[in-house]
């Protein structure tokens, strides 16, 4: 069957109308799910992972170097986010990863190897957030909430750990530092590892490796009990995830009808903005029927 111009013309036109009409629905957006913008920042290819990844592509997928996904979940989703580098995945989604790998498998439902940078949510009435290096740390990686109210600060590491990585901490491939291991998953002490009778806040105290990574990453937890500094909170936020991000990247994400973004040099890929569309409309469409 040959397929004539009329059909695309037609669907583009409806893809553009039920755009348009997204866009003019009043505040429909403010009682969609959270929106969650994934963004690569890196250098290199990276295999987002998240669990529960029901909403999240899955649990896992590539994104390469500058590309962005946009992905929705309900307002009680509860779930970590972290990277995977250096993958190798055949037709079936089976295969490996250097750094983060959850078992052999490209889409993630269960939690990712040590050491790998971990961001948290959990979103209820009050959202709670935060970047850990508490299993270590494979790649910067921060979290920016958009638009809501309370704390809402940005949490996490945008500094590369690996370049100064303890040298006992330090995973090597080539006698390249790809990640950089917790003093709890090198030395395995109740100490470093805050159980036993270091098994609370009284006696868990900051350690010489944590201090290390507390300087480089302020915003981010360095060991199990520390929470002061390093869990935020915020109400009704959506969420930009940037893997190797700067700080005066730019920043973008769409809330309340309207395109948010920070910093000024960042552009938009088409991955993006066709992500955006796709998720705004099976997301939003039944509530307009």
């Amino acid at each position: 069957m040959i397929m004539t111009m009329a059909p695309l013309v037609s669907t583009s036109m409806h893809v553009f109308f039920m755009w348009i009409l997204l866009l003019s629905s009043g505040n429909i957006f403010s009682d969609c799910s959270r929106i969650f913008t994934i963004i690569n920042d890196c250098d290199e290819t990276i295999w987002p992972a998240i669990t529960p990844g029901v909403n999240f592509g899955g649990g896992g997928y590539a994104l390469r170097p500058k590309e962005s996904k946009v992905h929705t979940a309900p307002v009680n989703w509860s779930g970590r986010i972290w990277g995977r580098t250096n993958c190798n995945f055949d037709s079936n989604g089976n295969g490996t990863c250097q750094t983060g790998r959850c078992g052999s498998s490209l889409q993630c439902t269960a939690s990712g190897e040590t050491p790998s940078t971990l961001a948290e949510f959990t979103l209820t009435t009050l959202e709670f957030y935060d970047v850990s290096l508490v299993d270590g740390f494979n790649l910067p990686m921060s979290v920016r909430p958009v638009n809501g109210k309370g704390n809402c600060s940005v949490a996490g590491c945008v500094g590369d750990l690996r370049k100064n990585c303890p040298s006992e901490l330090s995973v090597k491939v080539g006698g390249k530092v790809v990640a950089c291991r917790s003093a709890c998953d090198v030395f395995n002490t109740d100490e470093y590892c805050c159980r036993g009778i270091y098994g609370n806040s009284a006696t868990c105290k900051p350690t010489y490796y944590s201090k290390k990574f507390k300087d480089a990453c302020p915003t981010s937890y360095s060991y199990a009990y520390d929470d002061p500094t390093s869990i935020f909170t915020c109400t009704a936020a959506d969420y930009i995830i940037t893997f190797c991000g700067a700080k005066n990247r730019t920043q973008c994400t769409y809330h309340n009808n309207k395109l948010h973004c920070s910093g000024s040099t960042m552009r938009f890929t088409e991955n993006w903005t066709f992500s955006l569309i796709i998720a705004l409309i099976s997301l939003c469409l039944p509530m307009l029927l």
